[in-house]
């Protein structure tokens, strides 16, 4: 199990991380997510050890992860971390790249190792192609397998589908989380993307201004979140009262947060709005309206036409 208690951080005088604990077991995957800014990186490299908590602890199965001042060289061998930055060495294949930690004392098992990774990630007409002549996505996806060549029982990913395109990299998730899955390797993912808390992760850690706002199960964070940031991290958020949408008596009235898909159309609702733009999303049309004065956002299975006035309730 991994542990983290009470670790605080601060960087030329400003906390970047601020009082925060949590646990996490092994073989789980967990996304952490937030705005840009907020400490996700910052808390991949603590756990990395590559630098020194200013107070708490983080431990592994009851050891200390401990940062540079204990350690010559940072990081623990059971650990492995993807930074944004790939650090692919770009004058050797990407074959090369994947087998560098690799011992060379075997070298058939070393050989389809780096087979296995390199179909994983999708990589293998690359093999003899040097890693200065590859895209910005096809460098990643080598790094990703290379982290994965020593296998590892935590694995730290910082943004690691950031440059890969839409359809390689829902293949690529698939492969990569069920492969960690099948050999029971922890992994912490700092992501912006939701598909990545939503569909592969256990639980989703949400941090604001370098602090913890919450950790639970995945979806229970999507479908109940505390406030309106947490929501809006999946997406376009509405912040209304029940008020608006359904006549009450007494003091029933609450403050709601809806996404798109929670708000349709009806011929009576009291809620009316104005449209005013219409977002073709394949499946369906996301509009956005006006409603006193600010922007509303509900889904609908076709266009609707600009400036008409519709109803809406909750779905």
């Amino acid at each position: 199990m991994l542990e983290i208690k009470d670790i605080t951080f601060t960087y030329i005088n400003q906390p970047v991380i601020e009082n925060i604990s949590f646990t996490i077991a092994k073989g789980q995957n967990t996304a952490i997510i937030g705005e840009s800014g907020c400490g996700k990186s910052t808390l991949l490299k603590l756990i990395y050890g590559l630098y020194d908590l200013d107070s708490g602890e983080i431990k592994y199965n009851g050891n200390p992860i401990l940062g540079p001042k204990s350690n010559l060289i940072p990081g623990e061998d059971y650990i492995k971390y993807l930074a944004q930055d790939f650090d692919l060495m770009p004058y050797i294949t990407v074959e090369e790249n994947v087998g560098k930690f690799l011992s060379n004392m075997y070298p058939q098992e070393k050989s389809a190792r780096v087979q296995e990774l390199l179909d994983m990630v999708e990589m293998t007409a690359f093999a003899k192609v040097k890693a200065k002549f590859l895209s910005g996505g096809q460098q990643q996806r080598v790094a990703l397998a290379r982290v994965l060549a020593v296998e590892p029982e935590i694995l730290l990913l910082d943004e690691p589908f950031s440059q890969i395109d839409s359809f390689r990299k829902n293949s690529l998730r698939r492969n990569l989380f069920r492969y960690l899955k099948d050999k029971g390797v922890t992994c912490i993912i700092a992501t912006h993307d939701s598909t990545d808390a939503l569909a592969f992760s256990d639980e989703t850690i949400v941090m604001q201004a370098g602090k913890l706002l919450a950790k639970s199960n995945s979806k229970a964070i999507y479908e109940n979140p505390a406030n309106k940031y947490i929501a809006s991290l999946f997406g376009e958020v509405n912040e209304l009262k029940l008020s608006q949408l359904i006549p009450l008596k007494g003091d029933e009235d609450r403050l709601l947060l809806l996404y798109p898909h929670q708000l349709k159309v009806v011929d009576n609702g009291i809620m009316q709005v104005v449209i005013k733009q219409c977002y073709f999303k394949g499946s369906h049309y996301l509009i956005k309206a006006a409603f006193e004065r600010r922007a509303i956002f509900f889904e609908h299975d076709s266009e609707l036409e600009l400036n008409q006035e519709v109803t809406l309730m909750m779905s």
